[in-house]
């Protein structure tokens, strides 16, 4: 059984009518972001992108849709990022929930 391999190989697919929705961290952000794409039917390539900054050479993920599909892109990953935020937030409280309660046990 072969393997795939995560990693984003440069493009060579034809760009044009692609437009950056976001630019992802590294490969596992960038993979997350084309399969929530994916499963909301919008079609997504992932690519690498070299640039010169201060004589060093950086990369960054551009995470591309069609143009006509950014609005519906960037509402879909807001949305989801919402979800993440609100979960966060609601386990963190969870968390929370005990703090200082052995202020409330002493001797008195």
């Amino acid at each position: 059984m072969s393997r795939r391999s995560k990693k984003v190989h440069k493009s060579h697919v034809n760009l044009e009518g692609y437009v950056v929705v976001v630019f992802a961290e590294d490969t596992g952000q960038a993979l997350e972001y084309k399969h929530l794409l994916d499963n909301n039917d919008i079609p997504v390539i992932i690519n690498e992108q070299e640039h010169m900054d201060d004589d060093i050479r950086k990369s960054e993920l551009a995470v591309m849709v069609p143009e006509e599909y950014i609005d519906e892109a960037h509402v879909v990953i807001e949305s989801q990022q919402a979800y993440d935020d609100f979960y966060d937030f609601a386990l963190d409280d969870d968390n929370d929930a005990d703090f200082d309660a052995d202020f409330f046990d002493d001797e008195y």
